[in-house]
């Protein structure tokens, strides 16, 4: 499990704890956590260190989760993107996927819903 490192980015501190425990649920460890409050954080982190996943919310302040999906990609970063969000309009989910987003899961979710997107993304 020590290989796999997740990057966790939402504004609601309550959120990225609630992410992290299924986290933890999955046997990932808190070391192998982290943890990102805007887009403009998520794009200098993913930037910086080589994540198995990062899970991207869409409505944060300073820089939008799809903007910082575009901009991880524009950089050539290939890292699994799925996007965790409120956001379940269609339009949005296409949007989200032409941006680069691997996958995408909406707000609220089970453990099981992001078990199972995760697991497509990454294996454990």
């Amino acid at each position: 499990m020590s290989s796999i490192k997740v990057l966790v980015v939402d504004d609601s501190a309550i959120m990225r704890r609630v992410i992290m425990g299924i986290l933890n649920s999955m046997n990932i460890a808190n070391d192998n956590i982290e943890e990102a409050t805007d887009g403009c954080e998520a794009v200098e982190k993913a930037a910086s260190q080589q994540y198995s996943i990062i899970l991207m919310d869409w409505n944060m302040p300073n820089m939008l989760g799809i903007d910082a999906v575009r901009n991880i990609r524009a950089s050539g970063n290939k890292t699994p993107i799925l996007m965790v969000t409120t956001e379940g309009e269609r339009t949005n989910v296409i949007t989200a996927i032409q941006a680069g987003a691997n996958n995408y899961l909406v707000k609220p979710f089970n453990a099981e819903d992001l078990r199972e997107k995760f697991e497509q993304l990454v294996t454990l």
